[in-house]
């Protein structure tokens, strides 16, 4: 969940090292630092904090140096201090350090022969003993020294070591955890997302599970810990580094709330060729698409949200069996997987551990596995049999937002494609659904340049201690995005709950003046939402709906109503929930909270 980045070449370091941990600060920040090769050695500068502080502790730093590492950082094991903070160097200061991402799980027994030998520790933390690890074996070698730790290390872990005798030269190395080479005309990059250094070049090699990566302004070497030296192939990628700027909006999660116009339309373009569903990325022809017998969706947190909205979609259009589960239990169950399922795990980072290992985990089991991420060249593209990517463009946010409604929008056009093939809806139903699906920008950008009583509605319940939020049908799992978005960047307590079930229990919590938010957008189960809201408002709450246009009914049974343009009652997913991030940001930020850097957490979860 922290963030790397190094550089080699002929430009100076610094500035390159702190603008591309801008783009990695959403992993962490926690605290961040930065080591630079002198003439006399090694040279660093850290702060505890988001990454303001850095910059502000390296002003007067006026380094010419070439070669640096950065580390942005989400504490896992030790507290958050300076001394914690990366680059971590070993016995002797200024001669060798690390940044890493990631676990190492056997460090209590490597640190215990370490301190026999006679190391001394200055940070509480599992990554100080590969620093010590390699002070153990070098020899003149780093390369060498980086293989023979590896082999010792367990844990998923990604990192990069700088020596004082190797001016111009990184070393890295990687397992289950994100780290790629950039390519530069005379220089080198290593970061843990392409956006680090994606200002600078689009050029990347990917690197394995099991290899070490030598940078020089050179090149890339890649060396196998057992097999030796690798040919890499060059790839380029064709993301916008546009999209890693704010361009005047007050925070990175409020542009990308009005990028989902635009992020939605590049998916649908993608996978859409003229009227006809291309998913070129499913690998399957339309009769091993016939035998998918069912679906098994595992994700984590907004993506597993995302995937629950799939379940209504793909059962109702293409009448195909389709079950979902948290990645985090499902792998450590013992699963049972029948013929004919196809595993489906959706994550925008590309890295979400617990996706990837279920993933992973399916695979070892014989089922036919698809991923669906926003992240080319990520880890689980490389787990998995075929990848469908959504086109939402790079998100800094840590609340995730456009992501959310690329996969919302990939998801029906999944499903669609599923109806198609398995003759479950007539072609002119599915054509006036595809129709509707690439209506839904159009849709989105009328509804962002629209006048809604957010603010209003915001002004009066941000101090409320407590908010439930209530959905039937396709509005439960965007109650559940909607309130996990309130309690990412607002810290207000938030239930979320099936409007027919919060009888048994949360309806309980509350008293006159609780805010209860309900998505009651016109669908089969309208009539039952509305009971459940007067259920609700005979316990003194008060109740603010999302409600499709032109439904005038709702306003006598909601103190506020927020309408959003009117489609088809299953894509009203999609356009429903963007109030409910307006609504979250607007709370949060009458709060005084930082949205873009909620407290505790990290945008890219790479550990358990």
């Amino acid at each position: 969940m922290c963030g790397i980045i190094g550089y080699v070449g002929s430009r100076e370091a610094k500035e390159l090292l702190l603008s591309g941990l801008e783009r990695l600060e959403y992993r962490g920040y926690d605290s961040a630092g930065i080591g630079l090769l002198e003439d006399d050695g090694l040279d660093f500068v850290r702060a505890v904090g988001n990454l303001d502080h850095l910059k502000a502790a390296a002003a007067s730093n006026g380094s010419k140096s070439t070669t640096g590492v950065g580390h942005t950082r989400w504490a896992t094991h030790g507290r958050v201090s300076d001394e914690n903070a990366h680059p971590l160097s070993g016995c002797e200061e200024g001669e060798i350090a690390i940044v890493l991402n990631g676990i190492v799980e056997n460090f209590l027994e490597l640190k215990a022969s370490l301190l026999a030998e006679g190391h001394t520790f200055t940070s509480e933390t599992d990554a100080e003993i590969v620093t010590h690890l390699i002070e153990r074996h070098y020899a003149g070698d780093l390369v060498d020294a980086v293989r023979a730790v590896y082999r010792k290390l367990q844990g998923h872990f990604a990192f990069v070591v700088i020596h004082q005798d190797h001016p111009g030269l990184l070393v890295g190395a990687r397992l289950q955890c994100p780290l790629v080479v950039g390519v530069g005309d005379g220089e080198m990059f290593l970061a843990s997302s392409i956006a680090a250094f994606l200002r600078e070049t689009n050029r990347v090699q990917l690197i394995e599970d099991g290899e070490i990566v030598a940078i020089t302004p050179a090149g890339a070497s890649f060396i196998s810990v057992e097999n030796g030296v690798r040919e890499r192939e060059e790839l380029r990628v064709d993301w916008d580094d546009e999209s890693a700027d704010r361009h005047g909006h007050e925070s990175y999660m409020l542009k990308e709330i009005y990028e989902q116009p635009s992020a939605v339309a590049r998916t649908i373009e993608k996978h859409v060729d003229g009227d006809e569903l291309r998913l070129d990325g499913l690998g399957l022809t339309d009769d091993e698409l016939v035998k998918v017998s069912r679906i098994l969706m595992l994700a984590c947190g907004t993506a597993y949200h995302a995937g629950v909205v799939g379940r209504y979609v793909v059962e109702e259009w293409a009448r195909l069996p389709y079950e979902f589960d948290i990645a985090s239990e499902w792998r450590y169950r013992k699963p049972v997987l029948s013929d004919g399922t196809l595993v489906l795990g959706i994550t925008q980072s590309g890295e979400t551990r617990d996706t990837v290992h279920a993933l992973r985990l399916a695979r070892e089991l014989g089922a036919r596995t698809l991923a669906m991420t926003n992240m080319q060249g990520t880890q689980v593209t490389r787990e998995v049999d075929n990848v469908l990517y959504t086109r939402a463009g790079i998100e800094t946010g840590v609340a995730a937002t456009k992501t959310f409604t690329a996969q919302v929008a990939l998801l029906y056009l999944l499903a669609l494609k599923f109806a198609q093939v398995r003759g479950a809806m007539p072609e002119e139903e599915i054509a006036r659904l595809l129709a509707e699906v690439r209506s839904l920008p159009e849709k989105m950008t009328a509804y962002l340049d629209g006048d809604h009583p957010i603010e209003e509605i915001a002004q009066r319940h941000y101090e409320k201690p407590f908010f439930l939020y209530l959905g039937r049908g396709v509005g439960l799992p965007i109650c559940l995005e909607g309130a996990l978005k309130l309690k990412e960047i607002s810290y207000i307590p938030t239930e979320a709950y099936s409007a027919a079930e919060m009888k048994h229990g949360p309806i309980a919590l509350l008293g006159e003046g609780s805010p209860v938010v309900c998505v009651a957008t016109d669908s089969d189960v309208y009539e039952k939402t509305v009971s459940n809201i007067q259920e609700v408002r005979a316990r003194g709450a008060e109740v603010i709906a999302v409600a499709t246009d032109g439904n005038e009914d709702i306003q006598h049974h909601a103190d506020d109503v927020i309408y959003v343009p009117r489609t088809d009652s299953l894509l009203q997913a999609a356009l429903a929930v963007i109030p409910l991030q307006l609504l979250a940001y607007r709370i949060a930020r009458l709060r005084g909270f930082n949205v873009d850097q909620p407290r505790n957490l990290a945008k890219t979860v790479t550990v358990e």
